[in-house]
């Protein structure tokens, strides 16, 4: 009796197992990205920075993908709430590349002096071009250094957007490096005019809001111009 009721289990085993193997190549299929699930994020990044009306104030349509935007101890969360003083560094900033392409970074504030009137729209935080890579703006090249979020008390929450751009090819501005403490040119910039002017593919994108804190005056009291 042991030895049938042993060859029966052991058929059982064998005709679950061969079930499981041929079960494997849908299981993995199904926990492959599927355009369906592609389409979903994509939709979901179009409709933050549509929410927050980063399009169509900065952009005229939501980037591709979504950068990671890493302070140090936060990171922007595609219209998350932080502080001057959690920003006051330049971030990380990564995002999916492609070997021996060049990109642009930017950095704007659409909301200067405030959201309800942006006589000052855009003001521009951070541009560096040249960058060989994600994760890599050290290595390009700064034109306007980066300045934190400092908006001016009572203004409410402004928004801070971050853009990343594919490079046709080597950028060679013609304007003037600007400091991380210097204004100059900083107000009423246009990233879209620099795209256009310079062929740029707009490849993944970012933002988080912030208002005044205690830290603003201490971020004044190092600009200049």
């Amino acid at each position: 009796m042991s030895s049938i009721l042993a060859s029966v289990v052991g058929r059982q085993v064998v005709r679950h197992t061969r079930k499981i193997h041929s079960l494997a190549p849908r299981v993995q299929a199904s926990l492959r990205p599927s355009s369906a699930t592609f389409c979903f994020s994509r939709l979901a990044n179009t409709m933050a920075f549509a929410k927050f009306e980063v399009v169509p104030d900065v952009i005229p349509e939501a980037p591709p993908a979504i950068a990671t935007v890493k302070y140090a101890e936060a990171d922007a969360q595609e219209g998350n709430i932080l502080t001057p003083t959690l920003v006051q560094n330049a971030p990380a900033v990564t995002w999916q590349d492609e070997p021996g392409k060049l990109y642009t970074v930017a950095m704007v504030d659409p909301d200067a002096p405030s959201r309800a009137e942006p006589t000052y729209r855009e003001w521009r935080h951070w541009l560096v071009f040249n960058v060989p890579g994600s994760g890599k703006v050290g290595e390009g090249q700064s034109l306007f250094g980066y300045i934190g979020a400092g908006p001016p008390p009572d203004t409410g929450l402004h928004r801070y957007v971050f853009l990343i751009y594919e490079q046709p090819s080597t950028i060679s501005p013609a304007d003037p490096k600007v400091t991380p403490t210097s204004t100059k040119n900083r107000p009423k910039s246009c990233i879209t005019k620099f795209v256009s002017e310079h062929n740029l593919k707009l490849v993944a994108g970012n933002f988080f809001q912030a208002e005044w804190d205690d830290y603003v005056p201490t971020l004044y009291s190092k600009l200049v111009d």
